[in-house]
């Protein structure tokens, strides 16, 4: 769990700073940085997007399966008023408390490298992946927090129970999580992410949160596969 606290700790001292940067920064700043954001989330999605090309047939069918079932039980929703609760609780006029908690979990969640390094933590006790988004994730948070506020920080609980979940589950997923299952997931969490990326930049609502089972339907899909 040593590479999840510490991401955790990154995202939450890096979104600190940036509200610290927050009050210095012109609304008009504000606004282009963020699109700048949207821009390299948009190259960071892509990028892992692309790794899955040798399997694009069945990541259209995750994509397709996973948004009915996300649409069904409407998550992005969820993910908003949970964000709105603790809005209510933590802060007293972050209007985009809501926008910054949703984005932030997405974004530092459904990566490859959130998966890789926690599967690495809990079957190797390796933390260098999880160290080095630590730095990532900490960096991305001042930008973010600067425009977004608060919410960003509290994208920590939503990446410490994920990852933490994966490392601690990582032996009893070993013999599911084979190579192709991994890329699977890794690009269509960067479809994801290519969303999230857009969303920020064209400032349209891309509901990537509805989409978020299709990141686990490779593993299931796998599991059924080898039954029959």
């Amino acid at each position: 769990m040593l590479g999840t606290i510490v991401n955790a700790i990154a995202i939450i001292a890096g979104s600190i700073a940036g509200i610290i940067l927050k009050g210095g920064l012109p609304e008009r700043m504000s606004q282009t940085i963020m699109q700048g954001v949207g821009l390299c989330v948009t190259l960071i999605g892509l990028s892992g997007a692309l790794k899955g090309m040798d399997y694009l047939m069945e990541i259209i069918f995750f994509i397709v399966i996973g948004t009915i079932i996300g649409e069904g039980f409407n998550i992005e929703l969820r993910l908003e008023r949970f964000g709105d609760r603790l809005e209510k609780r933590f802060s007293k006029n972050g209007s985009t408390f809501s926008k910054g908690f949703v984005t932030a979990s997405l974004l530092y969640c459904v990566g490859a490298m959130a998966i890789m390094g926690a599967l690495d933590s809990g079957l190797r006790g390796n933390h260098e992946t999880l160290f080095a988004k630590s730095i990532l994730d900490g960096i991305i948070s001042i930008v973010l927090a600067s425009t977004l506020g608060i919410g960003v920080a509290f994208s920590a609980f939503s990446v410490f129970i994920y990852q933490g979940s994966i490392t601690l589950l990582a032996g009893a997923l070993s013999s599911v999580l084979t190579e192709p299952v991994i890329i699977q997931m890794s690009a269509t969490g960067g479809l994801l992410i290519l969303g999230l990326g857009l969303s920020m930049v064209l400032s349209a609502k891309v509901k990537v949160g509805n989409m978020l089972p299709s990141v686990l339907l490779p593993i299931f899909y796998h599991m059924i596969m080898q039954i029959f």
